[in-house]
């Protein structure tokens, strides 16, 4: 694994140029996630097809909707990032009947279902509609271990809350692995969502003063 603590990526706003990188990125962060095994039955063959369906087809309409993504990039490589839902969104690319066709043709009706239940489930804990969501986010494995994720959360806080009307973001994680993590970033339990053996948790951060950090 590469010495990655020294260097400081780079912020940056993504457009649809990213989606490719987008893709593989999360991917390698949700495969072997606890909430997406559940969603996507990891126990029976194409587990792995099934996740990559819900991803490409989530990132490709994220940005057809443009929606914002704000990324890390270290070398002009992509290293992290977070797809953002603002209040006006809500469901965002759950609530898009293309979406949910392609998912339905590349996941199977089952699946589908389980992860458009999931996210009404994480919507209903949420205490007001002010509030932007994430619904996707991750540092890529080779990464992993040098504070990038703290400076994608800095990110994405500084970036929402240049929004006057936003209460603050709200993210979600079945990973028990990332649970302290999101407490030292400042986020508080707001709810809790049972996917069969999972205890998804859901988070609050509330709005805070922009730091001087800038997004390109």
């Amino acid at each position: 694994m590469p010495d990655v603590t020294a260097a400081q990526a780079r912020v940056c706003t993504l457009d649809d140029g990213y989606r490719r990188e987008a893709r593989t990125l999360l991917y390698d962060a949700y495969r072997h996630d606890p909430t997406f095994a559940y969603i996507f039955e990891a126990h029976r063959p194409g587990y792995e097809r099934r996740l990559r369906v819900m991803i490409r087809h989530w990132v490709r309409q994220h940005f057809y909707l443009q929606l914002p993504a704000i990324g890390l990039l270290l070398d002009d490589r992509l290293i992290a990032l977070a797809l953002i839902v603002p209040p006006q969104r809500r469901l965002g690319v759950a609530d898009s009947w293309v979406w949910r066709l392609r998912m339905l043709l590349g996941a199977g009706q089952r699946c589908t279902r389980r992860y458009l239940d999931y996210q009404a489930a994480v919507i209903g804990c949420v205490p007001s509609d002010q509030v932007h969501m994430l619904p996707l986010l991750g540092v890529h494995p080779h990464f992993r271990g040098g504070h990038y994720g703290e400076q994608l959360l800095q990110a994405v806080h500084d970036w929402c809350a240049e929004d006057p009307n936003t209460q603050g973001v709200v993210l979600d994680s079945g990973n028990e692995q990332y649970l302290a993590f999101y407490a030292r970033q400042g986020y508080e339990e707001i709810g809790e969502v049972v996917l069969g053996p999972v205890r998804e948790r859901v988070f609050f951060h509330p709005n805070p003063e922009v730091s001087l950090s800038s997004i390109a």
